[in-house]
């Protein structure tokens, strides 16, 4: 097997992390580098009994903020949070999907930012408690 085609499947099983500065600046290249590609933007870090994998079949993950620490609730204010998820969702494309996961808060900021650079259409991922699986879903808030 060619070093690239390692590399490509490597790549495959990549979940890149953007409130990390090396896994945020790698999504950065990436995602330029690679604009066919579909990705999947996780709202916030699961918890370690939570396996969201099998979402990557829609697309890279990318984990827009931890779970744990003072960057995981918005308890006192919420304008880090809309600067901070406004910043990394200003790339969320129509192929892409939001899998809503971790604080309600946060989960609601996604939405409303998602909403703005798309015009209130975008995918969303959701679990299946029955099927063990994610579907797609088209969310349109203007129609």
């Amino acid at each position: 097997m060619t070093s690239v085609k390692q590399k490509e499947i490597r790549m495959k099983n990549k979940i890149f992390e953007l409130y990390k500065p090396d896994s945020l600046a790698e999504f950065l290249t990436f995602h330029k580098n690679n604009p066919e590609e579909k990705f999947v933007y996780v709202a916030q870090q699961p918890p370690a009994n939570i396996n969201i994998l099998s979402a990557s079949d829609f697309g890279y993950l990318v984990i827009c903020l931890p779970n744990t620490g003072p960057e995981s609730q918005a308890i006192y204010s919420t304008s880090p949070f809309v600067r901070k998820m406004k910043k990394n969702l200003q790339d969320f494309r129509p192929q892409d999907y939001l899998l809503a996961i971790g604080d309600p808060i946060i989960i609601g900021i996604c939405n409303i930012a998602i909403s703005d650079v798309t015009n209130g259409k975008f995918n969303v991922l959701k679990w299946d408690r029955r099927e063990y699986r994610y579907y797609p879903l088209e969310l349109d808030f203007y129609n």
